[in-house]
């Protein structure tokens, strides 16, 4: 699959069902059924690699509504951007899997791709998963970037993995398991102050 960055409500965000949190400019929506659908594969159609059938959407949004966001432009409700996710066990772990992402080119360089990731693993984490996956192009700059500074690592290239012939990075988060003698983890703010060796941030 391809999951990559490609990435006062008017009355196609008000009937769509789900919750809506306001981000300034931009409302949050999770998954509120059929009707998000449309908007879902429209999206991942025009700006993915990879053509997907409505049975592999399905496949996704019914089993997992609750992976699924959508980003409405709150001024006139046009869906600009989307995650779909899901998960399960894996080879003795349950783990969560980034299946698309994706938001519109003129809306990009606005976080929104990161608050529809966060959201997503947010659940997932909750949800007891112990890591996050997914797979990039690795000519897709952008996606790298993003999930780099959210704390994924490039664990394998995958090579002609998109129809395109384009090899693909398979990305990786874990969630570390707490524990009671060590101090609290930093949270992604203060991650982000540090100065941080990395060759993916």
């Amino acid at each position: 699959m391809s999951a990559a960055v490609g990435c006062g409500a008017s009355s196609s965000l008000s009937r769509g069902g789900g919750r809506a949190d306001e981000g300034g400019e931009i409302a949050y929506v999770s998954y509120g059924g059929e009707q998000h659908l449309p908007l879902v594969m429209s999206l991942v159609d025009a700006e993915l690699s990879e053509p997907y059938s409505i049975f592999t959407y399905r496949y996704f949004v019914y089993l997992w509504p609750q992976l699924t966001f959508l980003a409405f432009d709150a001024k006139d409700g046009k869906c600009v951007g989307t995650v779909v996710c899901k998960m399960g066990e894996h080879r003795g772990a349950f783990r969560g899997y980034i299946a698309m992402l994706v938001v519109l080119k003129p809306y990009r360089g606005r976080g929104i791709a990161t608050e529809l990731v966060t959201r997503s693993i947010r659940v997932m984490m909750e949800s007891g998963c112990e890591e996050v996956t997914l797979e990039a192009e690795v000519t897709n700059k952008g996606a790298l970037a993003l999930y780099g500074r959210l704390g994924f690592i490039r664990a394998k290239r995958l090579y002609r993995y998109y129809l395109n012939g384009v090899d693909a990075f398979r990305l990786k988060l874990l969630f570390p398991r707490p524990d009671p003698g060590l101090p609290p983890m930093m949270t992604g703010s203060e991650r982000d102050d540090q100065q941080m060796d990395s060759p993916y941030l």
